[in-house]
């Protein structure tokens, strides 16, 4: 192996092909935390979401179409398609939209942080991608920053409803996210085109989200208010049909573990939005916890890549 393969390897965030849509997924993913809020007032969490992949999917078949990418998918492709989207699309926003119910929106992007960690334990368990020391470091330094702004979050928002159920739902979110990135790396899916994939994904996901939402919520409801359908469209087209696939992709590229560190940019620059658009109060407290989890987060990324 060439010296430049190998030193390309501990910085590959440096390169643009990873580092713009690293970025970009993380402006858009930071946004959509609020926009979640304005999604669960008058409707049922899981006709939210049903909403958003209902019209997520046919967007994403046309993606793969433009793309000129072939939808025919093998049997062990369809069954993975339904694995991730029972737990990518269906599990892991139920779960989210459900903990918002009960805990701010801020508190919930701030404990996806630690995604992190379920993606570098499964990613070991089921890809055989190996952990690094530094890895570990960086993450523990994360986790610290992550827990300075859980504390902070916290203490300026009073936590409402039950509390403890919402901690529940936001890591069983974590949990079924976690299960998604990392399987959807695997062999099977690495012979997939991303855009069909994800399609297909997203079109299971929905079948289970409307399944869900008829079962515990009953026939659906049609807001009538133009600020719930912009924000659906806007998490559907922009916060998963662009989001999705360049995220996988970086999955692919860095690893499950390192590519969850796209959570802790989320977290500040979700923050960011709330102090332009909600007046969120920045503290020592904050600043300490978003400068903690940046630098665990580059700290982990200039990790070597097994």
């Amino acid at each position: 192996m060439s010296e430049t393969t190998e030193g390309a390897k501990p910085h590959a965030l440096l390169r643009l092909r990873i580092a713009l849509p690293f970025a970009l997924v993380a402006l858009i993913w930071g946004s959509t935390w609020y926009v979640i809020t304005g999604q669960i007032d008058a409707v049922p969490a899981s006709w939210s979401v049903a909403y958003r992949f209902a019209l997520a999917t046919p967007a994403m078949f046309a993606v793969a179409l433009l793309m000129r990418r072939s939808l025919r998918v093998s049997r062990a492709g369809h069954m993975l398609a339904v694995l991730i989207g029972l737990t990518q699309f269906c599990g892991n926003f139920n779960f989210v939209y459900r903990a918002e119910l009960h805990l701010t929106s801020g508190v919930v992007a701030v404990m996806f942080g630690m995604l992190m960690v379920p993606n570098a334990l499964l990613g070991r368990w089921l890809l055989g991608q190996r952990v690094t020391g530094r890895f570990l470091l960086g993450s523990a330094i994360a986790i610290a920053g992550i827990a300075l702004l859980l504390l902070h979050e916290g203490r300026i928002s009073p936590l409402g409803g039950n509390v403890l159920l919402g901690v529940l739902l936001a890591v069983g979110g974590i949990l079924s996210a976690s299960i998604a990135n990392v399987v959807q790396a695997n062999e099977t899916g690495r012979a997939l085109p991303m855009a069909s994939l994800l399609a297909w994904s997203m079109l299971y996901g929905t079948a289970f989200d409307v399944l869900i939402a008829w079962t515990t919520a009953g026939p659906p409801v049609f807001p009538t208010a133009p600020a719930f359908w912009a924000g659906t469209a806007w998490l559907a087209l922009a916060g998963s049909v662009v989001t999705f696939p360049l995220y996988y992709t970086i999955v692919r590229q860095i690893g499950a573990g390192r590519a969850a560190y796209n959570g802790v940019l989320v977290i500040v620059i979700a923050m960011l939005i709330s102090t332009v658009v909600e007046g969120y109060q920045w503290s020592l407290l904050a600043g300490a916890g978003a400068v903690l989890g940046m630098a665990g987060m580059i700290l982990a990324l200039r990790a070597r890549q097994v």
